[in-house]
């Protein structure tokens, strides 16, 4: 094999480093370019090379410690005949390159290897140039440590090793650490940017334009990486060919060193390059893939079908998993079928703003669906969408995720991070979910009935079903205003109370010393009018620590019956905000609607600092009342009892205490927080007054 001098090799290595332009070399490499239209799949191959290098990256340290060698533990994970496949096209090309490589790695133009290689591989795309000249060097240098690895085992290899003068290598194998150094770094180098360059081919054309800028930048690129890898082939080879001992002489170890060191520099400045070029395709790739998928789920909602099935796969069999929904009552995976043709209610909420109460409310309810063997035809499913930032480590949020489950008895996502963004995109932006929880209906045919039936199901539970908005109005024309639709079951004696014509008294507020005050002057003066009276303690909304303080002090006091629990309290206060936003969802308002009227004005007195009561007799007339109006009302019964005697306690007591509104009065309205916005406006419930617009955000847990 020809040798060149040290000094003119040194001198041709100098001026191609120094001097050569990348543009002009770029256009030499285009025009060596002429693919046919064989479309290639060089992944296999590139796997075979890959597992080549890491094996002999493992023998290396053993070779210059002088331990037993050890094969590599990479897994090959490619299947035989997909690399039947590109080895029937390359097979020849590999074995010619090869040949190349080891003829001219010494000749010294390194350049005009390195494009005679490239001329051999015109008619191949850019991808199956660089892995195919990869191929034919791993060739080479695989078969270079293999005879290396079993030169003391076994004869032949022994054999051979002298011939191809690898003894002399092994025999001097503690002066060689910083040479496979050098030769390690090159190979990762040059095996990441023929993976970057393999990466782009396989991006799919169907998501991405190969006009887009970003894969403009990247063809502009591709070519040049194509060269400098090859160029570090060839000179990788001669690095080797030295190192065995057939070059002694040939290069000084600064010069071998220099140069590839720089190739490898070379190299990993290609690869920054391509990997920002990757990451900006892959985030238009996602982009594109995620508007088709957006507009899939937005298609299938708003087409008719034979069942639910396809609107159910675009939102939870994106990543083709079999079984994407959790079973809480069972605690198994299980597919989509178990919703087929059924009345589907998606509880969406995030991790953060879901309480404890309302998965109580909804497990009871839940539970009562299916218990109930008589309306069997009136059973729904109930489906927990998680929705989750997958920007953040899924083991964040895991904890949190897999303690809300838990308290679940019906379906779940089983893993919100497998859902495409774009299902979270359409959820928010459709389906109008912020942060509060929603519970979007869908019907038997995949057709959404309801965006928000969380009031309905909070107001009539099962009689609801089937859940949808025009269920809703025909619910609402049936009702009227009353104890029983404000009270509905939030005490087991409620109902009879009502059917004994008793006088039921609600009354709420945080004020210790106002309700000892209005409980006894209420019972002093039922008890002096012998009026059979009843009162609740209904708390305040959101109740916490204090009002559950205040619940215990009244039954140790034994001033009124209370609410068992916080849960009740709450379901109270959730209700009323309920009907006020069904009536809003239906364009009712303070002078349109009564039921709306009476349920702003207990809204209001919520509100309020003091405390508040309003008391009935069966499903008649109402008389309410701020606290210090009522009880200044009860405390001067002599001003209006002759008025009860003509129009009924009742009557009497309701004008009284509107004849004690000051024309100056300030009421706040606290008003629950709504996927749609706030109302333009809300007229105060006790005057009729448009009332001042504000913001208020509240943080109460007392």
């Amino acid at each position: 094999m020809a040798m060149v001098p040290r000094k003119m090799q040194s001198r041709a290595t100098r001026h191609i480093f120094s001097a050569s332009d990348d543009t002009t070399m770029t256009k030499q490499v285009r025009a060596t370019h002429a693919p046919d239209d064989r479309d290639i799949e060089v992944r296999p191959l590139l796997n075979v090379v890959e597992d080549i290098f890491h094996r002999v990256a493992s023998l290396i340290p053993d070779i210059v410690q002088g331990k037993p060698m050890q094969m590599g533990v990479k897994k090959d994970s490619t299947h035989q005949s997909d690399l039947a496949e590109v080895l029937d096209i390359s097979y020849h090309t590999i074995n010619k390159i090869s040949c190349e490589i080891c003829c001219k790695c010494s000749s010294g133009d390194v350049h005009a290897t390195a494009m005679g290689i490239l001329g051999m591989l015109s008619c191949y795309s850019w991808d199956a140039k660089v892995v195919i000249a990869l191929a034919a060097f791993a060739a080479n240098f695989g078969e270079f440590w293999l005879v290396a690895q079993l030169y003391a085992t076994n004869r032949l290899a022994k054999s051979v090793a002298k011939l191809k003068h690898i003894h002399e290598t092994l025999e001097q194998v503690d002066e060689l650490g910083p040479k496979f150094e050098m030769i390690n770094n090159i190979l990762k180098a040059m095996l990441d940017v023929t993976d970057y360059i393999v990466q782009f081919h396989e991006l799919p054309s169907r998501y991405i334009d190969p006009e887009a800028p970003e894969m403009l930048t990247a063809s502009n690129l591709i070519p040049g990486a194509v060269y400098w890898t090859i160029r570090s082939i060839v000179s990788c080879a001669s690095h080797i060919l030295g190192i065995t001992g057939l070059g002694q002489g040939y290069m000084t170890t600064t010069t071998e060193a220099w140069e590839l060191s720089s190739l490898t520099h070379k190299l990993d400045n290609l690869n920054g390059h391509l990997r920002k070029q990757l990451t900006l395709c892959h985030l238009h790739l996602d982009d594109n893939k995620q508007r088709e998928v957006f507009e899939t789920i937005r298609v299938l909602f708003e087409t008719s079908h034979q069942d639910n099935l396809k609107a159910l796969k675009a939102m939870f069999c994106s990543k083709d998993d079999p079984l994407p929904l959790f079973d809480g009552s069972s605690k198994q995976r299980v597919s989509i079928e178990v919703l087929r043709r059924k009345i589907v209610l998606f509880y969406i909420s995030d991790l953060h703003n879901v309480s404890d109460q309302e998965l109580v409310i909804f497990e009871q309810m839940y539970l009562e669906s299916r218990q109930d063997s008589t309306r069997l035809e009136s059973q729904y499913e109930l489906v927990w969408i998680p929705v989750v930032d997958k920007a953040l480590p899924w083991t964040e949020l895991k904890p949190k995720f897999e303690m809300l489950q838990s308290m679940m008895s019906w379906y779940s996502v089983y893993d919100p991070y497998l859902l495409e963004p774009a299902t979270f995109k359409y959820i928010k932006e459709v389906w109008l979910f912020k942060a509060k929880p929603i519970l979007v209906v869908l019907d038997p045919l995949g057709k959404v009935v309801n965006l928000n039936a969380i009031p309905m199901m909070w107001i009539w539970g099962s009689l609801a079903y089937p859940f949808s908005t025009s269920r809703e109005e025909v619910l609402w024309n049936q009702e009227t205003w009353g104890l029983s639709l404000l009270a509905d079951t939030i005490d087991p004696s409620l109902l009879f109370w009502i059917s004994e014509g008793k006088y039921i008294c609600l009354y709420g507020g945080d004020d210790m010393d106002w309700i000892r005050k209005f409980t006894s002057t209420a019972y002093s003066l039922a008890s002096a009018l012998q009026l059979p009276l009843e009162m609740i303690y209904v708390g305040k909304s959101n109740p916490g620590k204090k009002v559950q303080e205040i619940n215990n002090a009244i039954q140790a006091e034994k001033l009124s019956s209370v609410l068992p629990d916080l849960v009740i309290f709450w379901f109270f206060w959730v209700r009323l905000e309920s009907m006020w936003h069904s009536k809003s969802q239906h364009s009712k308002t303070v002078e349109n609607d009564h039921i709306m009227h009476e349920v702003m004005r207990i809204l209001t007195y919520d509100s309020g600092d003091t405390g508040w009561a309003i008391i009935s007799q069966g499903t008649g007339r109402m008389a309410q009342g701020k606290g210090d109006a009522f009880l200044r009302c009860l405390n001067e019964h002599e001003n209006w009892k002759d008025t009860a005697k003509v129009k009924g306690i009742l009557a009497a007591m309701g004008d009284y205490i509107q004849g004690l509104q000051i024309p100056h009065h300030c009421n706040r309205l606290i008003l629950p927080g709504i996927s749609e916005g706030v109302p333009d406006k809300v007229v105060c419930a006790e005057c009729g007054r448009t009332m001042e617009k504000f913001y208020m955000y509240r943080c109460c847990n007392e």
